[in-house]
């Protein structure tokens, strides 16, 4: 097992869920628009927390995303993946997504979506993944 892998993983599940619920606060403190924690453990074994929170602009998401590497970096965890997902043709219906609409980082227990409206609207994760409990609903969530 890596460095990083093992990092993260040392944390106990209590410790995971503190974590989650301070970077969900986190994300929501700094203007993140309709933020969740969502438990993914009864549904998944690849990951214990879903992270999602809506952004405003590419500025907002950049602003955003360096709010969580500096958290990450001070709580000694590391992002195992970080993934600025491409743009894709609009073939068979699925959305033009450009880098600047969405940011996926993983922290192995933890993975962070960070989304525009429209993105978010469109792949509808807490939808597809609705079995999952939520542990955490931010101040701004309009929803």
């Amino acid at each position: 097992m890596d460095d990083t892998l093992q990092s993260n993983a040392l944390l106990s599940k209590d410790a995971l869920l503190s974590k989650a619920m301070e970077m969900g606060k986190l994300l929501d403190d700094h203007n993140g628009m309709d933020v969740v924690v969502m438990d993914m453990r009864p549904l998944n074994f690849w990951t214990d927390f879903f992270i999602i929170a809506t952004v405003t602009s590419s500025t907002h998401l950049a602003g955003l995303e360096r709010h969580i590497k500096e958290y990450v970096r001070e709580e000694g965890l590391e992002i195992i993946h970080h993934s600025r997902k491409p743009e894709k043709n609009a073939e068979h219906g699925s959305a033009a997504l450009r880098s600047d609409e969405w940011r996926l980082l993983d922290l192995g227990g933890i993975v962070i979506h960070l989304m525009t409206a429209r993105i978010r609207q469109f792949y509808e994760l807490e939808r597809l993944w609705g079995g999952a409990p939520l542990v955490f609903q931010g101040t701004g969530f309009t929803r």
